[in-house]
């Protein structure tokens, strides 16, 4: 297969985790027999920094010609810290999502049981936890209009959603509750929240389709509680953008680190993949940001081709380099790898799985079998 892939690395760690992605998906190239293509461009606080937009029309364009889009990470400290900014390098995202019309973020949730220890939460809580969270993305809050008084004093963001947007998504979730566990939980605030009552609606009306899944709802505040106190009761988590922000970030930490957790972003012609941690501006250029979740967000862009063994082959890869504990400093701080080595394993894993213990010392010593 011959795919081109739009490569927009971003700000802060995202151009050393994107190139790890980007070393695995060349490894499974090179192994499958597939050409992959990578074309760069610019997106957050360098694209304005250089052009003065977050998102560059000739960024834009890249990412409508081509098949996929590999994205890292963006923000940077000036913005960050200067909410009056008027320009922004989430506009671009935002932006992004809204003009490829990615209107479903798919984030797995996953308790590897070589990391179950680093979790902050007990291993009887969360063992076995394998959750499938699908956010909407294009709708609700975050898009809605936005309104501050002439004094400063008074602001409004509107949440809205309209019955298409919500049965979009939620029919490939139930697709994908088909496929594993056959339960899904909607998320919502139907107690308060006239949207969240649309929502609810929906969903049950469409539930009616899938007899096979078991559908069962619970408020946003007792969600939360619940991902903490019985993560692993979850299967697949359905609800809408700012709620699923929200309750994605907080699983982050059933795993241990936040550099685990991959994306996929999802439209009827467009997908884009990405690690769902930030710029992490502190870590640029140490080596230590973990590139973990950016190479299982190219795993997700193989599995969205249905290339399934070449997307085993990375998660594979992955699941022996957390065996081996080859690791950067957030789940290994007695003998970290660098964000390059890392990902050198993980490369020269996919290429030579027989050869592991050859891969280790390899990578200890420096060393590389990379083709």
């Amino acid at each position: 297969m011959k795919l081109d892939i739009a490569v927009l690395s971003g700000d802060g760690i995202g151009p050393e985790v994107t190139a790890q992605a980007i070393k695995a998906l060349e490894a499974v190239a090179h192994n499958f027999d597939h050409s992959f293509i990578f074309k760069e461009g610019l997106v957050g606080a360098i694209a304005i920094d250089k052009t003065g937009t977050p998102l560059p029309d000739k960024t834009l364009e890249l990412c409508v010609n081509t098949d996929a889009v590999l994205f890292g990470a963006i923000g940077a400290p000036k913005y960050d810290n200067d909410p009056s900014a008027p320009v922004r390098p989430e506009q671009g995202l935002l932006k992004l999502r809204k003009e490829l019309g990615l209107y479903a973020n798919i984030r797995p949730v996953k308790a590897y049981d070589t990391l179950i220890d680093k979790s902050p939460l007990k291993r009887e809580i969360i063992e076995g936890t394998d959750i499938s969270i699908y956010r909407e993305l294009t709708g609700g809050i975050y898009f809605g209009k936005k309104e501050i008084s002439k004094d400063g004093n008074v602001a409004s963001d509107l949440c809205e959603y309209s019955k298409e947007e919500i049965e979009r998504i939620t029919h490939l979730a139930f697709k994908a509750a088909q496929k594993r566990r056959k339960k899904l939980t909607l998320v919502d605030k139907a107690n308060v929240l006239e949207s969240s009552r649309l929502w609810r609606k929906v969903v049950t009306q469409i539930a009616t389709e899938y007899s096979d899944v078991s559908l069962d709802f619970l408020f946003v505040d007792k969600a939360a509680m619940q991902m903490i106190l019985n993560p692993s009761q979850f299967d697949v988590v359905l609800t809408e953008n700012m709620f699923g922000d929200i309750i994605s970030d907080e699983a982050s930490v059933i795993g241990g680190s936040i550099g685990l957790l991959a994306s996929a972003s999802i439209g009827d012609t467009c997908c884009m993949f990405e690690p769902i941690h930030g710029s992490f501006p502190q870590a640029t250029g140490k080596g230590i940001a973990n590139p973990i979740a950016a190479i299982l967000s190219a795993a997700m862009l193989l599995e969205h081709f249905n290339l399934m063994g070449e997307a085993n082959a990375i998660r594979d890869a992955v699941e022996k380099a957390l065996e081996l504990n080859l690791t950067t400093p957030d789940l290994n701080t007695s003998n970290p790898l660098t964000t390059e080595k890392v990902g050198d394993f993980i490369a020269d894993y996919i290429l030579n799985p027989e050869d592991s213990n050859i891969n280790f010392e390899n990578i200890h010593v420096g060393q590389s079998t990379i083709i």
